[in-house]
C-alpha cells in the first residue's frame, strides 16, 4: 500500500495510490475517484479490492489542476470538488492519466475499472474511449445520460440510487433505453451510497453493488 508516481503520454507525472494483494494478483482494478480526490475513502476502496485479490491503482486525476487533493463531503469542500472536476480539469488530460494508469495496471494481468460519482462518468468514458480494459463498473455517474451516443468496448455494469437528487430516474431510464444490453442496477438509496464516510451511505446497497462488481471482475479478469 502506498503512493507512487506515473507518467502520462504527454510527459505529465501524477500520483497514484497503489494497494497490492497478498500473493499473486488475479488481475488489476483501476479505481476512479469522486470529486473529492483520492482521499481516505478512495484509498479504503482500493484496499478492499486488494483484499479481494486484485492490484488496485487509484490515480490522482486532479493533479493536473492541483496536486494531492483530499476533500471532505460537506459545504466548501463539495463546491471546491465540483469546480475541480467540471471546470478546472480538462477531460482529455484526465483520460491521458487514466490510460497511463490502465497500462501500468496491465502488468498485473487483465484490468477492470470502477469509479464513483464523477469517477462513474469517467468509468463510462474510459470503457468507451480507452484501450486495455476488460470490464467496467460505474457507480452513480452524473452526466452519463449526456454521453449515450458512445459505445463501450468492454462489458459494463452501472449502479444508481433511486433517491439520488443529482441523477433523476429519467436519466437512468435514458441510459437503459439507449443501451439495453448494459445491466443497470437501481438501489433504494441516495447518491454516494457506497461511501461509508457520508450520511448517504447505505450498507445493504453498497454490499450488493460490490458483490455484483466482484462477480463482473471474477468473470472477465480472474
Amino acid at each position: 500500500m502506498g503512493q507512487r508516481q506515473l507518467r502520462a503520454v504527454d510527459g505529465f507525472t501524477f500520483g497514484v495510490y497503489e494497494a497490492l494483494p497478498e500473493g499473486e494478483a488475479k488481475g488489476a482494478v483501476v479505481v476512479i475517484q469522486e470529486i473529492f480526490g483520492v482521499n481516505s475513502h478512495i484509498r479504503e476502496v482500493a484496499d478492499g479490492y486488494a483484499a479481494a485479490g486484485y492490484a488496485a491503482l487509484a490515480p490522482q486525476i486532479f493533479d493536473r489542476v492541483e496536486r494531492d487533493v483530499e476533500l471532505g463531503y460537506e459545504g466548501d469542500d463539495m463546491t471546491r470538488g465540483m469546480g475541480l472536476a467540471f471546470q478546472g480539469l480538462a477531460r482529455e488530460d484526465a483520460m491521458k492519466d487514466l490510460q497511463a494508469t490502465i497500462e501500468e495496471a496491465g502488468k498485473y494481468g487483465k484490468v477492470g475499472v470502477v469509479g464513483y460519482c464523477f469517477g462513474g462518468l469517467m468509468t463510462w468514458l474510459s470503457a468507451c474511449d480507452l484501450s486495455g480494459i476488460a470490464c467496467a463498473s460505474a457507480y452513480y455517474g452524473g452526466g452519463i445520460a449526456g454521453e449515450l451516443e458512445r459505445t463501450a468496448k468492454c462489458p459494463v455494469i452501472m449502479h444508481f440510487g433511486e433517491l439520488d437528487a443529482h441523477i433523476p430516474m429519467s436519466d437512468v431510464d435514458q441510459v437503459k433505453a439507449a443501451h439495453p444490453d448494459i445491466p443497470v442496477h437501481v438501489y433504494g438509496a441516495d447518491h454516494g451510497f457506497n461511501c461509508d464516510h457520508r450520511a448517504s451511505y447505505h450498507e445493504a446497497s453498497a454490499n450488493l453493488a460490490r458483490e455484483r462488481t466482484l462477480a463482473l471482475f471474477g468473470e472477465h479478469i480472474g
